[in-house]
């Protein structure tokens, strides 16, 4: 008889984004005719920068001809790839990243969510709320938790955001061994600063604990002062995985690029306590369950970092920033507390009431779809968030819908 991990049975009911696409699908089956806006889940919508595009094209066509084809990759990624990352999004920040210690794959999700296999099963996880809920269903599913009650798992350690830190957590009150980290922060847009994530830095190199940090949406950090890599910070090497993912800084939400970083002096330990490099650890795991990025999209992701890219990702950042700035503005005018679109393109917004009433009110009276705040925790009921992913045209018309229906 083949037996099912019974671990996916722990898991709630519906996922989130599951949950909003039935509820819009209902609605657009009894209003037809109702043009709706979808400020819901971070998918870009504008076209890849010119750049990439070129880029593109020029490896495709490179495929083409016998003497420039080229079959399977490396897994970890093309070191032409690698090499600019390494330079351009690390180095050139003082960060001391080389580039076999990057790991180019097919997005932050799958990477963010994969990468606790290489960890044991009776590790104590630390877990954000609210929080991307990927972090949590993994380690669902790989059997660290019991099971959900009011709303949290048995087993994890939460770690409670709240208007009183600004959804900043504050360090665990107990030993843990991994802990998730996402800055700026989805869903809520807040940002750490240096001295805040240093505390955390220190807080795992005192516990040889080991921090996954997701960083996707670094490129709309717009304030100075703040670390756009957690490999800044002192020490961070030796405790921290970090995450990058193209999607949101060039638009490869249909085009699938990201990578990993993991420093090959980051150690975990095995039980007797001898230190074992999880950069070994995660090259084996990745060479195993991964065959690479396809050539033309690795091509396509090193133009980001030419000078006509950066230039096309810069305007792409600021557009999106610039509906978030307007969200926000409209939302606050009409007398909502809102936190991000500031150093991120998400709104997390008080939104005075149930966060999946709102949700429905928003959709059935203004025509416009968020993300209900209770959907990433238990911290985040009565919140909503909007993402500024749309054009400015669309975002001007929900405004407009909201602010008529609220």
């Amino acid at each position: 008889m083949i037996k099912i991990n019974e671990n996916y049975l722990k898991l709630q009911a519906s996922y989130l984004f599951s949950d909003i696409a039935r509820r819009v699908s209902t609605y657009q089956q009894a209003n037809p005719e109702q043009n709706l806006i979808k400020l819901g889940i971070g998918d870009v919508t504008r076209a890849l920068p010119a750049a990439c595009v070129e880029a593109f094209h020029a490896a495709v066509d490179e495929m083409a001809s016998d003497s420039t084809f080229r079959g399977y990759g490396p897994e970890q990624g093309y070191d032409f790839l690698r090499e600019v990352i390494a330079r351009e999004d690390f180095q050139a920040r003082g960060a001391a990243i080389e580039a076999d210690e990057i790991f180019v794959s097919d997005g932050a999700k799958c990477d963010s969510g994969n990468f606790q296999e290489i960890f044991s099963s009776d590790i104590r996880v630390a877990i954000p709320d609210p929080v991307y809920p990927v972090y949590v269903d993994t380690n669902v599913m790989a059997g660290r938790t019991g099971e959900a009650r009011d709303g949290r798992y048995e087993g994890l350690v939460y770690l409670n955001g709240n208007s009183d830190n600004g959804f900043i957590p504050d360090l665990p009150e107990q030993p843990v061994d991994l802990i998730y980290l996402c800055f700026p922060n989805n869903p809520t847009g807040a940002m750490a600063t240096r001295e805040q994530l240093q505390k955390w830095v220190d807080y795992a190199r005192e516990n040889r604990a080991i921090i996954l940090y997701d960083a996707a949406y670094e490129a709309f950090i717009q304030d100075d002062s703040l670390p756009h890599s957690i490999y800044e910070l002192e020490g961070s090497r030796e405790v921290a995985v970090e995450f990058r993912s193209f999607s949101k800084t060039a638009g490869f939400t249909g085009t699938r690029c990201a990578f990993t970083v993991v420093p090959k002096s980051c150690m975990a330990y095995t039980e007797s306590g001898e230190a074992v490099p999880v950069h070994d650890l995660w090259n084996r795991r990745h060479t195993t369950k991964f065959n690479s990025v396809s050539y033309p999209v690795q091509r396509a992701a090193e133009a980001v970092y030419s000078p006509e890219g950066k230039g096309q990702v810069k305007e792409l950042v600021a557009y999106y920033l610039n509906n978030a700035r307007y969200i926000r503005e409209n939302m606050e005018a009409l007398g909502y507390r809102c936190i991000g679109g500031e150093n991120s393109p998400y709104i997390w917004i008080d939104g005075k009431t149930d966060s999946w009433e709102f949700f429905d009110r928003l959709l059935n009276d203004a025509g416009v779809v968020c993300t209900p705040g209770a959907g990433f925790g238990k911290c985040g009921e009565g919140y909503i968030r909007i993402s500024a992913f749309n054009s400015f045209e669309n975002v001007r018309e929900a405004m407009t819908r909201i602010s008529n229906s609220l």
